[in-house]
């Protein structure tokens, strides 16, 4: 089995920064009520969307020891009542970039989102 060191795990973490800020749009977060599909590759179910969050251009902010730092998101409307269970980072062109599981790999205060909530995120460090 292959390991990969830190140091280039945050190398890989910025470089997947990158391509969230390709495209002509901002990267977005999507947190759905649902279960994760087995791939990014795989459309995520519509009806299961909560809220979108929007990520400012560029979403990059800094890379310390133990992290890569992403700029708070704005403040969305929730669309729907449900408990986020993941979320899918899609980059300004709209492509998968990466799914997160909630509570393992993303933290939000309160996982249940209730319809004309609203809720951001303030703090976004991706660690390897």
């Amino acid at each position: 089995m292959s390991r990969t060191s830190k140091a280039a795990k945050l190398h890989m973490i910025t470089a997947l920064t990158s391509y969230a800020d390709s495209g002509a749009g901002a990267a977005t977060i999507v947190f759905y009520d649902d279960t994760m599909p087995a791939t990014t590759e795989d459309a995520a179910n519509d009806s299961a969307k909560l809220v979108t969050l929007t990520l400012p251009e560029p979403c990059f902010k800094e890379v310390t020891v133990d992290y890569v730092e992403l700029y708070p998101s704005d403040t969305a409307t929730v669309i729907k009542t449900g408990t986020a269970t993941w979320a899918r980072l899609f980059n300004g062109a709209g492509a998968s970039v990466m799914d997160l599981v909630v509570g393992t790999d993303i933290a939000l205060a309160n996982t249940s989102l209730a319809v004309g909530g609203t809720l951001n995120a303030q703090s976004i460090k991706l660690q390897p």
